[in-house]
């Protein structure tokens, strides 16, 4: 695979799309991209209050998502980007901006995710928005980029499989066995 590549860590809001994405970028060198920065202030206001974005408050977030990745293949850049990508449309985009892609679909129950975000300070996305999260995610499963990473409350195994799929990623080889789109 020639030209610069891109790794998505996706799912809903509290799965560790963010830790994940980072611990991969520092782990193979390649630049850090998060989500979350590119929603405007009047998006963030209105998660923070609790209230869940609609599909057309996403395409600003995504349009400019879009530009930053359009930059990083002008310089040929390798990235990992945290982001929900909870719709479909929403990941055709992030494929047709210009650089190989792989997902990693971090897929938690419900249970352990709201464990997780009510354990986490300073974050705009509170845990009373983790359902309209779930109803919002198109389930990427089945999609050929998409590698499945499952959560449990052992986070050393699921950042342990997401390094390896990201390093086989970059590396060109296939992912584990059973890890491509379940």
């Amino acid at each position: 695979m020639t030209g610069p590549r891109l790794i998505v860590c996706m799912g809903v809001s509290g799965c560790g799309k963010s830790t994940v994405a980072r611990a991969i970028a520092d782990s193979l060198g390649v630049r850090f991209l998060e989500g979350d920065d590119f929603h405007g202030a009047k998006n963030r206001a209105r998660m923070a209050s609790g209230r869940p974005l609609t599909d057309a408050m996403r395409e600003a977030w995504i349009d400019r998502i879009i530009a930053a990745l359009r930059d990083m293949t002008a310089r040929g850049e390798d990235g990992v980007l945290a982001c929900s990508a909870l719709r479909r449309a929403h990941r055709q985009r992030l494929r047709a901006a210009g650089l190989a892609t792989q997902f990693l679909f971090l897929d938690g129950d419900r249970d352990l995710l709201d464990a997780w975000l009510r354990g986490r300070d300073g974050h705009f996305m509170p845990a009373s928005l983790l359902d309209s999260q779930f109803e919002t995610l198109e389930s990427p499963l089945g999609e050929a980029d998409v590698t499945r990473i499952p959560l449990d409350a052992d986070w050393n195994g699921p950042l342990e499989r997401a390094l390896a799929a990201a390093r086989g990623f970059l590396a060109d080889e296939p992912p584990p066995a059973g890890a491509r789109g379940r």
